[in-house]
């Protein structure tokens, strides 16, 4: 098998997979977040910031993911 052909399979599918992995993560740490504001509502704004920076992280790592596909296409 040719590099090009690993490449061209593998990008698309190594995106997919950081993609939806990416939108689970997101999904569980809004999910905690609102459960956590749930039960203390007076901590809802820590909670907030807390959770922003988590999601912040999460996207930065999609979007290096997403960069470094772009990168590799290029090899194509």
């Amino acid at each position: 098998m040719d590099s090009h052909i690993a490449l061209g399979f593998a990008l698309p599918l190594g995106l997919a997979i950081t993609a939806f992995g990416s939108a689970i993560a997101l999904g569980k740490a809004v999910a905690a977040a609102m459960d956590a504001t749930g039960r203390q509502p007076e901590a809802a704004q820590k909670i907030l910031v807390n959770m922003m920076a988590g999601c912040a992280l999460i996207e930065a790592l999609t979007l290096y993911v997403l960069i470094f596909g772009f990168v590799l296409m290029g090899k194509i």
